[in-house]
This record gives structure tokens, C-alpha cells and sequence, in this order.
């Protein structure tokens, strides 16, 4: 079962990532010690597509070293 958009905005913050800005339904993450960023895009409630649940792993993997 795919995760919501809710649960990976939720992810992000927790392992420190800043929203920076919103454009309708996109948001934009930053993490300041990593330098990365991440764009998550729909509605709260919607499925988010595989390859973004992938890079938001993988980004807060990277965001705790």
C-alpha cells in the first residue's frame, strides 16, 4: 500500500528538513546541514509515486550521517 503525502511531509520534518516554499500543491523541503532539498508534490492525502517515497528514504538516510 502506497504511503500518503502527509506521512512523507511528516518524515521529512522529523529527520530536520525545513519547508521552504509552497506552489500550489508542491512543497519544497531543505535539510540546512545536508544542503538537500526535495520537492514533494499532491495533496495531503494522496499516494505519493514510488520514485519520491524512494528519494525521501534515501534523503533522510542521508540526512543522519
Amino acid at each position: 500500500m502506497p504511503i500518503k503525502t502527509r506521512d512523507v511531509i511528516r518524515d521529512l520534518r522529523r529527520a530536520g528538513f525545513i519547508l521552504l516554499h509552497t506552489r500550489g500543491s508542491h512543497r519544497k523541503f531543505y535539510h540546512p546541514k545536508t544542503n538537500l532539498t526535495v520537492i514533494v508534490s499532491g495533496g495531503l492525502g494522496d499516494d505519493v509515486h514510488k520514485y519520491l517515497e524512494q528519494q525521501v528514504k534515501d534523503y533522510i538516510q542521508r540526512s543522519k550521517q
